[in-house]
């Protein structure tokens, strides 16, 4: 009975790579120089998918991958209840925060809010009681608040730089975010011994780094 990882293309795919070869499961190409979205491990019943992040956690949910890594960040966005999380893979790590300009004017009554994470903003602007119109972004967030598109932004923030560089600064923190394992509900049922078998492993293999 083989197990599909699905992990996500990009930046964090190195670091899924970096972690599954600890525990031993490598591809059998180099799958960030193929055009293809399923591979085949050294392992004949484990196979890997190459999926878009915020596609990672559907496959995962819908059972088409049993296994996924996944940032909190879509998770959050996408919800958390379609799948289990056992570990915090400790990769990935940044944080979701508000930004607004340095020098930012008086606020009217309902703000705009630019972001990609719009249910994420949604909740967070319910929970404090603020009225918010959100606007969905896919890029460039910082230029929203800078061109008058947006009051404040919600986004991911790794160092700090780029908001700087724009003449903003963060004013609230909502979570800490980081790639999470995430597991299908069935599968952990009708494929338990080797699911937790992985799960065993890459918690070892995360506490020792």
């Amino acid at each position: 009975m083989s197990v599909t990882i699905a992990l996500t293309k990009g930046r964090p795919l190195k670091d899924a790579l970096s972690l599954l070869k600890g525990i031993e499961i490598e591809p059998l190409v180099d799958i960030t120089a193929s055009r293809k979205l399923i591979f085949d491990t050294n392992h004949a019943d484990i196979k890997l998918m190459v999926l878009r992040g915020i596609d990672v956690a559907t496959y995962v949910e819908h059972g088409i991958a049993d296994m996924g890594m996944a940032g909190r960040d879509v998770i959050l966005e996408q919800g958390e209840n379609g799948f289990y999380q056992p570990l915090d893979l400790k990769i990935g790590i940044c944080q979701m925060m508000v930004a607004a300009l340095k020098d930012e004017k008086p606020l009217p009554g309902r703000i705009k809010v630019a972001t990609k994470f719009v249910n994420i903003a949604k909740r967070y602007y319910a929970e404090i009681g603020v009225q918010a119109d959100i606007i969905k972004l896919y890029g460039a967030m910082e230029l929203a608040p800078v061109t008058g598109l947006s009051h404040r932004i919600v986004d991911i923030v790794e160092t700090g730089n780029t908001l700087k560089a724009n003449g903003l600064v963060t004013i609230a923190h909502i979570a800490d975010i980081s790639a999470r394992l995430i597991v299908n509900k069935t599968s952990m049922k009708t494929k338990y011994e080797a699911i937790q078998n992985i799960i065993m492993q890459l918690s070892l293999r995360v506490e020792s780094q």
